[in-house]
């Protein structure tokens, strides 16, 4: 097990109880964003890695089951990681994919989040796309959305950031590690604590900041439209 992805309670010292109930508000309001509204966007993306199969697995289920996707945008990972392997249409069609029209992978490998997430800003610029769903591992969720989110708002760009969490149980080892998300859920925790102070995720102003306008101007998409009276 990769000791550097485990985080220990000691591990958490000289952090405060704001900081973690920063934390769980973050965890709370993005995790319980209405998954629905993902059926309504126009684009997904997946962030690969920790030779999670599954990512691709769930985010080309998802794909081919909803024609108005418009863009599949599949982020690489980190050629450092042993489970590593380089993405092809011949995988993925392995994997099911069948519509390979508007199907576009980052080329070049992306060694953490932050170079994910600045390839999908890319791309979302580049295609004009205007609402996007995000797909990864459920204990990697939150910090893959507060990447995206704060890539986002250094460049200027707002649109609906669905989160589609895999479905996965937590008690699959991660084939990277062997650890499950158990495992790996206080070491997420850590990194958005530091990744914070450093700048490269969300704080917490500015995620209720895009919440608040997120909730004030698509409300349609969030629970669907009135219904007809």
């Amino acid at each position: 097990m990769d000791s550097a992805r485990i985080v220990r309670e000691e591990d958490f010292a000289g952090c405060t109880a704001g900081q973690f109930l920063e934390l769980l508000n973050a965890l709370t309001v993005i995790l319980t964003l209405p998954q629905s509204a993902a059926d309504h966007v126009e684009a997904l993306a997946v962030a690969t890695g920790q030779g999670e199969e599954w990512r691709l697995s769930h985010a080309i289920r998802t794909w081919e089951a909803n024609p108005k996707l418009r863009h599949l945008l599949v982020a690489n990972g980190n050629p450092a990681e042993k489970t590593y392997a380089e993405i092809t249409l011949d995988q993925l069609r392995s994997l099911g994919l069948r519509r390979v029209e508007g199907v576009h992978v980052q080329a070049e490998p992306a060694p953490n989040t932050g170079l994910q997430a600045a390839w999908v800003a890319d791309q979302v610029r580049a295609r004009g796309i205007t609402s996007l769903a995000l797909t990864v591992s459920p204990y990697h969720l939150a910090r893959v959305y507060l990447t995206v989110l704060k890539t986002f708002t250094r460049r200027g760009m707002r649109l609906p950031i669905i989160p589609l969490p895999v479905a996965v149980s937590p008690d699959t080892p991660v084939p990277e590690t062997g650890a499950t998300a158990y495992d790996l859920v206080p070491g997420e925790a850590r990194r958005i604590l530091a990744y914070t102070e450093e700048g490269w995720v969300a704080t917490a102003a500015e995620l209720q900041e895009y919440l608040r306008w997120l909730w004030s101007r698509h409300a349609a998409l969030l629970v669907g439209p009135d219904p007809v009276r």
